[in-house]
């Protein structure tokens, strides 16, 4: 039996770290190994507890929740943070993932959408509002400029760029390609070199920007 998903939730209300804790302890695959009201207790209960996943908030006291990433990352590389927060601010959902968080929730997800995308994120993968992926295409609307790579790119990374866009994990891009998962990583990490994107969640919105998946894990708005 795989072990459970140990999860930091961060958040400076009470009543939102408590029921976030209610909700993520009820699943059977999750762990709920602590809680911090501030961003100095985050960053010390994420290196004495070491969670899968640390659930945080933007907008807290002392400091944003993106300079306890930073933060947290140096310390702590194998933490994978997700932003959860009422912000639908196009800048925060920028250097939220500029910042390496894997996922950009919204307090008005459902209870099934936040413990999914806790279980996506501790398996590697992304979870975003779709209100998210739209800022990212707009983003790479600007940054590229007309600029064409896709014919740098082989059929096979294609294929991989495609199943990635619509959200399989890299098991599920093996099976689907009938290729190893470690094949899988070496055709993503080239790709995401070739087109100049930083994470998985770059790749999701480089898909999406040019109509290459037609389904998705994203989250409604």
């Amino acid at each position: 039996m795989a072990e459970a998903i140990r999860v930091l939730v961060v958040d400076d209300c009470p009543v939102v770290r408590t029921g976030l804790i209610s909700i993520l302890g009820a699943a059977a695959d999750i762990d709920v190994v602590g809680e911090a009201g501030d961003y100095p207790e985050a960053i010390r209960k994420a290196l004495e507890l070491r969670p899968d996943v640390v659930l945080v908030d933007i907008f807290m006291r002392g400091c944003t929740g993106l300079e306890a990433m930073v933060t947290m990352r140096e310390d702590f590389p194998g933490a994978k943070v997700v932003i959860f927060t009422a912000s639908e601010q196009e800048e925060n959902v920028r250097q939220a993932l500029r910042s390496g968080a894997e996922g950009y929730l919204l307090k008005s997800s459902t209870l099934k959408e936040v413990v999914d995308a806790v279980r996506l994120i501790a398996a590697g993968e992304v979870m975003l509002s779709q209100h998210t992926v739209t800022l990212l295409v707009a983003e790479f609307r600007n940054r590229e400029n007309g600029t064409n790579h896709e014919s740098e790119i082989s059929s096979r990374q294609m294929e991989v760029l495609q199943l990635v866009g619509e959200c399989l994990t890299n098991t599920e891009v093996g099976h689907r390609l009938f290729i190893s998962e470690s094949t899988v990583r070496t055709h993503l990490r080239r790709l995401m070199e070739t087109l100049h994107l930083r994470n998985r969640a770059e790749v999701v919105a480089y898909a999406s920007n040019h109509h290459l998946t037609s389904n998705s894990r994203l989250l409604p708005n």
